[in-house]
């Protein structure tokens, strides 16, 4: 049963001496996670399959990285050229601001290389300002914006959806008004405030689970807790698995992220001790078949 095939459907590659990163290039920045200078080097496609050596890992999904935000269709175009040498990643989810109006033109662009599959914007919003990611709230609810998304739905492309718990309600709309577009939560809803927001957190996911369009990765949750064990992050995994529900969880590694905060093989084995009393369908789904279905692969 620990030999349960897994597919990576959020992990992150960078080559810093031939690709531009802004956070990662120029210095570490305020962030969510802490200083993350321990990752400030280049993390290839060697040094992820190093990592997931002692799992049985079968398949994955790499997730923009804060290219170079001139050139987006670059981070694709490179990432298919590792695909086609190494056959890693099976799926590209590649980065476009909706807001643009040219966007439509930039997703014909990515898919021009067949391992691309949706766009992920990051959509955090948050007081603080080194947790926030855009400089004002509520960006989904524009017009230009949704002029965007609705590009997504034209060319049957997922959204990976990465945000705060407060934020929720704001995007359960959008879900609601876009049914036919595939929305994947990023990072777990990113609970990076403290314990003491558990409540709040799972009240937002309630929230957003309402929409039959929106699925859940289960990753990210060392961002919140710096030195979580598994006993700290079960109860964050097992609400998800409970609002979501096992049709529409799946777990992932935020690698080489996540790598701040432990191993790979720590972080896989805290998931399968979690689901232990599961039954070997319900784990196949987390583990494996989610992926493959919500990323087509």
């Amino acid at each position: 049963m620990d030999d349960i095939p897994f597919i990576d459907p959020h992990h992150h590659l960078w080559d810093l001496e031939k690709n531009y990163y802004p956070w990662l290039s120029d210095g570490v920045k305020p962030s969510a996670f802490g200083d993350y200078t321990p990752i400030l080097k280049s993390y290839r496609i060697e040094d992820y399959r190093a990592d997931a050596k002692n799992q049985n890992l079968v398949k994955s999904v790499h997730l923009d990285v804060g290219f170079d935000p001139k050139d987006p269709v670059g981070e694709t175009r490179w990432l298919q050229g590792v695909a086609d040498r190494h056959g890693f990643p099976h799926g590209i989810v590649g980065y476009a601001d909706l807001s643009k109006p040219d966007v439509g033109e930039l997703l014909d662009r990515h898919m021009e290389y067949p391992n691309f599959r949706g766009i992920r914007q990051s959509m955090n919003y948050h007081t603080d300002p080194a947790k926030t990611y855009l400089s004002r709230s509520e960006v989904s609810r524009t017009p230009e914006w949704r002029r965007g998304f609705k590009e997504l739905a034209r060319r049957r492309l997922s959204f990976d959806l990465q945000l705060y718990y407060p934020q929720m309600p704001e995007f359960l709309d959008l879900a609601r008004d876009f049914g036919d577009v595939q929305i994947i939560l990023n990072h777990t809803g990113m609970q990076v405030d403290g314990p003491d927001h558990f409540q709040a957190w799972r009240d937002g996911m309630r929230t957003l689970a309402e929409a039959p369009n929106v699925a859940c990765k289960i990753s990210g949750l060392g961002m919140g807790d710096w030195t979580w064990t598994t006993q700290s992050i079960r109860p964050y995994v097992e609400e998800a698995i409970a609002i979501f529900g096992v049709e529409r969880c799946m777990f992932a590694t935020n690698f080489p992220v996540d790598k701040l905060f432990s191993s790979f093989d720590t972080l896989l084995n805290a998931f399968k001790e979690i689901t232990k009393d599961y039954s070997h369908a319900e784990r196949l789904v987390l583990f494996h078949d989610n992926a493959e279905k919500y990323y087509r692969l």
